[in-house]
C-alpha cells in the first residue's frame, strides 16, 4: 500500500506587488510537489525562484493565493496558523534566538506555549542540549550573544525540536556559517534527521550542499519546479539550468581532485 505524502503541493501559487503600476510578480506558479514521512528534501535554485515562498506556504507564514497545500491529510487553510506552525520545526538562516532570553529558556519557548509541566519542560531542555551537542551546563544559562554563530545555530535546532515535531522546515539554515561549521552542522543534522525519523524540507541556494544532504532535489526557476529528483537523477537531466546549477560543484570536485591527487582513491 503506498502511503500519503506528508506534504503535499497541489497547484499552488503566490504573488507580490512588484510596486509599478499595480503590476504583480508570481513568486510560486502553480507548483505541485509530494513529500513523504522520512524524507529529506532539499529545495534549489537562484535568488528569486521561489524556494522561501514555497518553505513558507506550508506553515501559513504565508498564504498561498491559489491551489492546495496539504499537511499530514489537512488543508492548511482549515487549519489554524497559530497550532500549524507549533506541530512544525522552523529554522531560520540567523538563529532567530531572542537575545534577552537564556538558552534554556529560547529551547522552552513553544513547550510553554503548549502548557507543558514545568518539570517536564527542563528534561526536555537538557535532553535536546546533549542532543545537539552542546554542554548543558556550560550553555543552558548563556544569552546568545555569549555563544559562537554556530553554537547559536545549534540552539535554533534545539529549539525547532523542542515540541517533538514530525516536519521540520530549514530556510538556509547554515548559510550564515564559516565552511568548516557549515559542513558540521549539516553532517549532525543529517544524522538527527534519520535518528529521529524526521521529514525535513531544507531551502538552500548551495548545491553542493543539497547534493550531499537530501534524499531527494526540487530546483525551481521563476517560481515553478522546472527538475526534481535524486542526485544521480538530476546529474542525466538536459534542462540546461539543472546543468548550470551541477556545473559548480562538478568543477569543485574536479579541482579538488586535480589538487589533491590520490583523496579520492580513500
Amino acid at each position: 500500500m503506498t502511503l500519503a505524502p506528508l506534504i503535499t503541493y497541489a497547484h499552488v501559487g503566490k504573488s507580490f506587488a512588484s510596486g509599478r503600476d499595480a503590476e504583480r510578480v508570481n513568486a510560486v506558479d502553480d507548483v505541485s510537489l509530494d513529500i513523504a514521512a522520512g524524507e529529506f528534501l532539499a529545495i534549489v535554485g537562484t535568488s528569486g525562484s521561489g524556494k522561501s515562498t514555497l518553505l513558507r506556504l506550508a506553515n501559513r507564514l504565508l498564504d498561498a493565493d491559489g491551489g492546495r497545500v496539504i499537511v499530514e491529510g489537512e488543508d492548511v487553510r482549515n487549519v489554524d496558523p497559530v497550532g500549524l506552525r507549533r506541530r512544525m520545526g522552523f529554522v531560520f538562516q540567523s538563529s532567530g534566538l531572542f537575545p534577552h532570553m537564556r538558552v534554556a529558556d529560547n529551547i522552552a519557548v513553544t513547550p510553554r506555549l503548549l502548557g507543558w509541566p514545568a518539570t517536564e519542560i527542563a528534561v526536555r531542555v537538557d535532553e535536546l542540549l546533549d542532543l545537539v551537542q552542546l554542554d548543558r551546563f556550560l550553555h543552558r544559562d548563556r544569552f546568545p550573544h555569549e555563544l559562537s554563530g554556530g553554537q547559536q545555530q545549534r540552539v535554533g535546532v534545539a529549539r525547532a525540536l523542542a515540541a517533538r515535531p514530525r516536519i521540520m522546515l530549514m530556510d538556509e539554515p547554515f548559510g550564515a556559517l564559516d565552511p568548516l561549521t557549515r559542513y558540521t552542522m549539516g553532517e549532525e543534522y543529517r544524522a538527527l534527521h534519520r535518528r529521529l525519523g524526521l521529514t525535513t524540507v531544507m531551502v538552500t541556494h548551495d548545491m553542493t550542499e543539497a547534493l550531499l544532504l537530501a534524499d531527494r532535489i526540487a530546483v525551481m526557476r521563476a517560481g515553478r519546479v522546472v527538475a526534481q529528483g535524486q542526485p544521480a537523477e538530476l546529474a542525466n537531466n538536459k534542462d540546461p539550468y539543472v546543468a548550470e546549477l551541477l556545473s559548480t560543484p562538478r568543477r569543485q570536485a574536479e579541482r579538488l581532485n586535480a589538487l589533491l591527487p590520490g583523496a579520492s582513491a580513500e
